[in-house]
């Protein structure tokens, strides 16, 4: 099979969808794998280094794209992309459909077959390809929450874990899965007093066990009013696979918090789960709501490309190796958790969370 690897266009986006390990496999295992000049480069990738694992390295998007079988991405394509997309062609990468109308029509009218990196669910309902991303998302939440506290950048000038003698900040986590997870276990490690507030008892209390001293509050509208009104930083961390998130921080909600408080919406990805949110760039990323700091950028991991584009093909690349190898019908055939990565196929919405979030008759 021929598989292409564009360089990302979105703002700030310095990963890339395939190392040249990963190129080495598929080399090895018959396939051909043309890589745009230029797109390891943020990832501390040379174009050299592609050739060298067997990469035939081409000048344009257009020919990455025009050439693939199989075309791999990090980010969902943009406008100026959708010219490239056509029924010939299965599309592998993060798409996060349901909060993007305009690229779930492209993918419609061009009949392109798209797989999604962050719908593809093992039995356990565990997310494999989203997993490492979200690991970073986490702790990387904290680290960008930290740094929009600071007076200079508008924040309330507080330390999470402050010094002897003064108070810590408190910090709250709304969702406790992988991202809430590692968002928690930074802010902790950093001195915050954290809580976390999920819908499940049973995570709860796992997390409790894993991480002494954390609290954790059953979900509500009333208890995460509550811990707002008391927070300096919120991250939020609400995912349902494939669906927009729930908007569970309300713009009242905002309006009680402190002073110079800083959010930060992990799952803007799939629409955010503050009411307010709106995506932002790593060149903007943040913007005012009441007295209160908004992070919403839509890329958190491209920051550390080095560290991100290694952990997605980690991840990716058994995938990507049964695509190639077998096609995508057999593919899917032989693993359930693949087939659910299957988002839009021949001018059909094939995954109920898209239709739904759009109208579109699944």
């Amino acid at each position: 099979m021929k598989i292409g690897v564009p360089t990302e266009v979105k703002n700030n986006e310095n990963r890339v969808a395939l190392t040249p390990a990963g190129t080495d496999r598929l080399v090895h295992e018959g396939h051909s794998v043309h890589v745009q000049s230029g797109a390891g480069l943020g990832s501390g990738i040379s174009d050299d280094a592609y050739r060298s694992a067997g990469a035939e390295i081409v000048d344009t998007a257009e020919e990455a794209w025009g050439r693939a079988d199989l075309l791999l991405k990090v980010k969902e394509p943009i406008a100026q992309e959708y010219g490239f997309l056509r029924d010939d062609l299965t599309l592998f990468a993060y798409l996060h459909l349901a909060a993007d109308r305009a690229l779930t029509a492209a993918l419609v009218d061009a009949g392109t077959t798209a797989v999604a990196y962050e719908t593809v669910q093992l039995p356990d309902r565990s997310l494999p390809l989203l997993f490492p991303m979200s690991e970073i998302a986490g702790r990387l939440s904290v680290t960008m929450g930290s740094y929009s506290l600071l007076r200079s950048n508008g924040g309330r000038g507080v330390l999470l874990g402050g010094i002897p003698g003064t108070r810590r900040a408190k910090t709250v986590v709304i969702g406790g899965g992988v991202a809430g997870e590692h968002a928690a276990a930074n802010a902790l490690g950093l001195g915050s007093n954290v809580t976390v507030i999920d819908i499940s008892l049973p995570r709860l209390r796992e997390l409790e066990h894993l991480y002494p001293g954390l609290e954790t509050r059953a979900s509500s509208r009333y208890d995460i009013a509550e811990e707002l009104a008391a927070a300096d930083l919120v991250i939020g961390s609400v995912l349902i696979p494939g669906a927009a998130a729930p908007k569970l921080v309300t713009d009242e909600m905002v309006a009680n918090m402190k002073p110079g408080s800083v959010l930060v919406d992990i799952a803007i990805d799939q629409g955010g789960c503050f009411e307010g949110s709106r995506p932002t760039t790593h060149d903007d990323p943040t913007f005012a709501v009441h007295d209160s700091i908004y992070y919403c950028v839509a890329n958190m991991p491209g920051a550390v490309p080095e560290t991100a584009t290694r952990a997605l093909t980690n991840a990716t690349l058994p995938y990507v190796s049964a695509i190639a190898g077998k096609g995508w019908d057999r593919a899917a055939a032989d693993d359930a958790a693949l087939a659910k990565g299957l988002n839009v196929r021949a001018g059909r919405i094939t995954l109920p969370a898209v239709a739904e979030a759009h109208g579109f008759a699944a």
